[in-house]
């Protein structure tokens, strides 16, 4: 058996049913008939549409809830009703149990901690790195700036929209980066290197963003104690390297350095980001959305995979839309966390031979365990 589909077979399958036990003895039957009488003249069956079975449940690990979009504002300018109590039913109905919503910045994780606190979610705490020019602008320096986010992470370790991780910190520029407008290649990796302090002081894991930069990405971590087992020597706990979009190479590497990979519909654009999602080892994958960004779209390479998506799904993962907002309609063009579902439907379908459940328990059970959700196995 391929190596990739034993990892996969780690987490148990759903017991076969009767039903299915019944469906296997007539195959036998039939291939029984077929040796007794030839030469026979075999007419393909058409092909059937794939119908999992099963309890298929979310964590959506990157949200970002506080983006104003979800309160009916476009560019700063009110366009529409407040819909997050909608977006948030329709992602009930699709399995989103729970999510984590990204903070980007001190301002920005404040305002994720207040959100998780009031819908039982969990948030991070960390700066952005095309926002890391807040730590030289603030009152009182760089420091002063680190120091709110350790206090914040302090108040917020325990209880009811708690604080799961460090970031979204990392590195978006270097080089050949994009996004060198917003903060210069020297001051994020400066900035990025001292939130990872604040991992290893409060033994949390990080949440990490990687756009274009991995050479010196995986340099500062290694530099930093996060070279093996995600920092765990250190004093830090792992983590996620969130919206990947890397090579396969790459995912090896992260993942021989103890980190877990995210995966949304950015990770799934082109025929080689399928690549590397397939990559990506079952214990090591965690899905996402980071809505309201990272809508899958009609020229993604996933696009043939979602194709398979049975309508029974597809209508929970991708839900009516309309171009302008109308009541009771998700909005065209604004993801939400409805898409998981979708997301890991094209990993499923990447690893073939491999039930759908066994691959959203996988994502389930890792996230729960990387984050500390033990709240959240019953559910």
């Amino acid at each position: 058996m391929d190596r990739r589909l034993e990892c996969w077979q780690s987490v148990p399958r759903t017991p076969m049913s009767a039903d299915e036990h019944t469906i296997r003895g007539t195959e036998n039957q039939d291939q029984d008939q077929i040796e007794e009488h030839v030469p026979v003249t075999v007419v393909p069956a058409k092909p059937t549409q794939e119908v999992p079975k099963g309890n298929f449940r979310f964590i959506d690990v990157a949200v970002n809830l506080t983006d104003p979009v979800f309160r009916g504002y476009r560019r700063a300018i009110k366009a529409h009703e407040d819909d997050m109590d909608a977006m948030l039913e329709r992602s009930r109905a699709a399995g989103v149990k729970s999510m984590i919503i990204t903070g980007g910045s001190l301002h920005e994780s404040r305002e994720a901690l207040e959100l998780a606190r009031q819908l039982g979610f969990y948030a991070t705490v960390g700066c952005h790195p095309t926002r890391s020019a807040q730590f030289d602008g603030f009152k009182g320096g760089p420091e002063a700036y680190l120091a709110e986010l350790d206090k914040l992470i302090t108040a917020n370790l325990s209880g009811k929209g708690r604080v799961v991780a460090v970031g979204e910190c990392g590195l978006g520029v270097a080089y050949n980066y994009d996004r060198t407008h917003f903060a210069s290649e020297e001051v994020q990796r400066t900035h990025f290197r001292s939130q990872l302090a604040l991992a290893k002081k409060h033994h949390l894991p990080l949440f990490l963003h990687s756009r274009a930069a991995h050479t010196d990405f995986v340099k500062i971590l290694r530099e930093e104690g996060f070279g093996k087992n995600g920092g765990r020597d250190v004093g830090a706990k792992g983590g996620i390297v969130h919206s990947f979009t890397g090579t396969a190479e790459e995912v090896v590497e992260l993942m021989g350095m103890g980190f877990h990979i995210g995966v949304n519909g950015c990770s799934l654009k082109t025929e080689s980001n399928l690549t590397a999602a397939k990559a990506i080892r079952p214990e090591a994958i965690m899905f996402e959305t980071d809505s309201p960004w990272c809508s899958f779209t009609s020229n993604h390479a996933s696009k043939s995979h979602l194709s398979s998506l049975p309508p029974s799904l597809s209508q929970l993962y991708f839900p009516p839309s309309a171009k302008t907002y109308i009541p009771g309609k998700a909005i065209k063009g604004r993801n939400e966390p409805t898409t998981i579902g979708g997301v890991a439907w094209v990993i499923h379908r990447l690893n073939e031979g491999i039930p759908y459940e066994r691959v959203t328990e996988r994502a389930w059970k890792n996230t729960i365990q990387l984050f500390g959700l033990n709240e959240l196995i019953e559910e």
